[in-house]
């Protein structure tokens, strides 16, 4: 009988985790003691009660995403909510990048090790971008916001291959088109702390990208798919949202999107 505590359990009680500064001391101790834990892909955990998947804390309340209004960064209340908006996908990302340690049994050991560690990464960026909030007077919670990213998590909870799709490749990898843009606004609105906190977010999202990126091309070997030719049934049968260009072609590439693959999807957009 192994008694070192169990990884995947671990990562579900940080997922729970409904305070969000406590919930990134989770996910960082998991990355950083991921040897003193004990890994069994084979375990089956049981889904918990319903409305308990994610943790979060009372607010930001959550809106449909057309009720989200648009603000300018260009207002001291624009900026706040520019920033609160970016602190929110943060959120959002530590717990889709726990919920695929828990739920996805029997996948290889270096899948379980990488979305520890982007969970580490992005609550390192939540933390960063949080801190920034509240030197400007605001903090977490205190504009509303829309849970698209979650949502998406969601409706693949019963399929890895679609996960891998149709989250970190499609609506994280919409990230490193959207962050150049919005560091330009930053830079125009005389934030220049905004713009390095992106500077350190983008460097990181190409990396949990192509995460994403090798284990949908490795589910799609495992299932004898074609990675490009099954995306686009995924994105209908999933309702992904559409692609908007101009892509970040560099960051994709880095990303390990394939010239083929960003062929396909300019042509899918």
């Amino acid at each position: 009988m192994n008694d070192l505590p169990c990884l995947r359990r671990a990562a579900l009680r940080a997922l729970c985790e409904c305070d969000p500064a406590e919930k990134s001391l989770q996910a960082t101790a998991l990355h950083e003691g991921f040897d003193r834990f004990h890994l069994d892909p084979a375990l089956r955990l049981d889904e918990p009660a319903e409305g308990t998947l994610p943790g979060r804390p009372p607010l930001p309340r959550l809106v449909e995403p057309r009720q989200v209004p648009m603000r300018s960064p260009f207002t001291p209340e624009g900026r706040a909510a520019l920033l609160h908006a970016v602190a929110h996908i943060e959120f959002n990302a530590i717990n889709l990048a726990l919920d695929a340690v828990w739920r996805f049994a029997d996948m290889p050991p270096a899948f379980y090790s990488d979305w520890i560690r982007v969970a580490a990464e992005e609550a390192m960026h939540f933390g960063l971008v949080r801190e920034h909030l509240r030197s400007l007077g605001r903090d977490y919670g205190d504009f509303e916001a829309h849970d698209g990213l979650w949502l998406m998590t969601q409706r693949t909870a019963a399929d890895v291959l679609a996960r891998m799709a149709l989250v970190p490749r499609t609506l994280e990898a919409r990230g490193l088109d959207a962050a150049p843009p919005m560091q330009e606004k930053f830079r125009r609105a005389g934030d220049a702390r905004a713009v390095d906190i992106l500077d350190v977010i983008l460097r990181d999202e190409v990396g949990h990208v192509a995460v994403g990126n090798r284990w949908y091309r490795w589910a799609c070997a495992q299932r004898g798919l074609d990675p490009i030719a099954h995306y686009p049934l995924l994105t209908a049968q999933y309702k992904a949202p559409r692609l908007r260009p101009p892509f970040n072609y560099a960051a994709r590439l880095a990303a390990e999107f394939t010239q083929a693959e960003l062929l396909a999807l300019e042509q899918q957009a």
